[in-house]
């Protein structure tokens, strides 16, 4: 009913820029938080950025400054833009959106198939 697809990995050097874009579709009645999280090899998922259906964000303290993560919605959307990209940035980028469908009363988390972001020289 739900779906997510994240966009835009791939390879770039470091000190180089990416834009990963997420688009949610469906049965979607409304979207409330929305969000990027990534996770390594053999490392846990953490935090990359998340921001409210009225736009505040949050950031996790290892890309705040080179990271800006925004949303249109309109077009259901949360794109992630990342800038001075690190090899330490190399990892599967998920987006993740808090939704309420209009079969599920209760809103609930909804997660991408996620895409790789690899960081190299």
């Amino acid at each position: 009913q739900v779906q997510i697809v994240e966009s835009g990995g791939g390879l770039v050097q470091p000190g180089g820029s990416l834009r990963l874009s997420c688009a949610a579709s469906g049965s979607i009645f409304s979207i409330y938080d929305m969000g990027w999280f990534r996770q390594a090899p053999g490392k846990q998922r953490e935090l990359v950025a998340t921001i409210t259906s009225g736009g505040s964000t949050n950031y996790g303290d290892s890309v705040k400054g080179r990271f800006t993560i925004s949303r249109d919605n309109a077009k259901k959307t949360v794109a992630l833009q990342m800038n001075s990209l690190k090899p330490e940035d190399t990892a599967v980028y998920y987006c993740n959106a808090e939704v309420r469908s209009t079969i599920i009363a209760t809103p609930r988390d909804y997660w991408g198939q996620g895409t790789q972001v690899t960081v190299s020289s």
